[in-house]
């Protein structure tokens, strides 16, 4: 069973500063209101086949009275799956999706009948970095460009021997289609010509720490609305994720209580405002810089590696990129 990068890569957690939190202030991202929730959350939508992923962000802003939502990476309009759509002032968050590994399962339909062997022959070739053309109609310029799959699994080929049930987990930005179409280009007949290939049908099923085990559909969004309307809000509850949960995959720096307000200011992270941090971090990693409740502070660029961090005294431990959490939250103490 392939795994996506973040997945394999295991973390320890190093202590700089030994320290407790202040329960007066900030809250645990479990312990936050509905309210909350629908102003700073997110939602793992099951796209469905037929609107664009823009369309579906609007669908939700109506299902839930908002004015604000931002999807996590565009899907073709036929493919269906993991969707995460942050809502209200976790709009930001989806930048660390963006990048994030994607998985999908999809069907390849081969022209021609074509040996299982020599399918998984080919299906070896396609691993690690692989060189694509995005296709003509495309969000970005037509250019070459590398990507890298991390696998591709065959899990089923029909009995005529043309259609393969595939899973496979690749960077971002890698177009599923154009890697049908190289597949089958690759693939060669008794007299040497490409065989040819296209994706007949697709779905994501991860988009960074996001899976199918946490899906909603349009639906029951609704409905769960509906019933918090009610006085109910047990559904809508399960439904919004915390917008921790959108940075379950990145490496992390928690800061003590005295370093956060600054950093709501736009302040760089300097080493003596960390109280413990993850191992393996590498300059330019993209950081997500938490509170000692788990809370996000901001994201930001490492310019340190983790054993600095943790042992050096002074200097820019993390540049400060987007900054999610108000102001005044915890008390107004300079960073040192």
């Amino acid at each position: 069973m392939g795994n996506l990068p973040f997945e394999e890569l295991k973390r320890d957690i190093l202590v700089r500063n030994l320290s407790k939190t202040d329960a007066k202030f900030g809250m645990a991202p479990e312990k936050r209101t509905t309210e909350e929730l629908l102003t700073y959350g997110v939602i793992n939508v099951d796209k469905p086949s037929g609107p664009t992923s823009h369309q579906v962000s609007a669908y939700l802003q109506k299902i839930l009275k908002i004015n604000k939502a931002g999807h996590s990476g565009t899907l073709d309009p036929k493919v269906t799956g993991v969707l995460p759509t942050a809502i209200g002032r976790a709009t930001k968050v989806v930048q660390a999706l963006l990048h994030a590994g994607k998985e999908y399962v999809g069907i390849m339909h081969l022209h021609q009948a074509v040996d299982p062997k020599l399918i998984e022959e080919t299906a070896k070739k396609f691993l690690g970095k692989i060189k694509q053309l995005p296709p003509i109609k495309s969000a970005v310029k037509r250019q070459w460009r590398f990507r890298t799959i991390y696998y591709f699994e065959i899990l089923e080929i029909s009995e005529d021997n043309k259609d393969v049930l595939f899973k496979l987990g690749c960077e971002a930005g890698t177009y599923v289609r154009k890697y049908c179409h190289d597949f089958g280009q690759m693939l060669k007949d008794v007299d040497g010509k490409p065989v040819g290939a296209h994706m007949s049908e697709l779905r994501r099923s991860k988009a960074g720490p996001f899976g199918e085990d946490t899906l909603v559909s349009l639906n029951d969004l609704a409905d769960a609305f509906h019933y918090y309307k009610e006085g109910n809000d047990k559904f809508l509850r399960k439904i919004i994720q915390p917008v921790e949960n959108a940075v379950a995959h990145l490496p992390k720096v928690w800061v003590l209580d005295t370093t956060v307000n600054t950093l709501c200011h736009g302040a760089q992270l300097k080493v003596p405002g960390i109280s413990k941090l993850e191992t393996k971090i590498e300059p330019e990693d993209l950081i997500a810089i938490m509170t000692l409740k788990n809370e996000l502070v901001a994201f930001g660029i490492a310019k340190m590696r983790s054993k600095e961090m943790l042992n050096k005294e002074r200097g820019i431990a993390v540049k400060t990129d987007k900054v999610f959490m108000m102001p005044g939250i915890y008390p107004k103490i300079e960073m040192v």
